[in-house]
């Protein structure tokens, strides 16, 4: 009777210890993959960062233009 006991604890603590282990790769895969989606929405945001520098650029530029037709246009009229 004892034997059955150790043999079903064998058992038992083989199988806690592969479901322990499968259950701590599943969470290193989901994490790998959590750091390549962060990866991705970093490199996005610093593209978006460039791009809005850029656009601001070329705001102040159109400011100053519009700037000179006003004056253009009131000493016109």
């Amino acid at each position: 009777m004892t034997g059955a006991f150790v043999a079903i604890a064998i058992v038992l603590i083989v199988v806690g210890g592969v479901a322990a282990t499968v259950i701590s790769y599943l969470r290193l895969q989901r994490h790998r993959a959590d750091a390549v989606a962060m990866a991705s929405y970093r490199k996005l945001a610093e593209e978006a960062v460039e791009r809005q520098a850029s656009l601001q650029g070329e705001l102040a530029l159109i400011s100053e233009r519009v700037t000179a037709v006003e004056r253009l246009l009131r000493s016109v009229g």
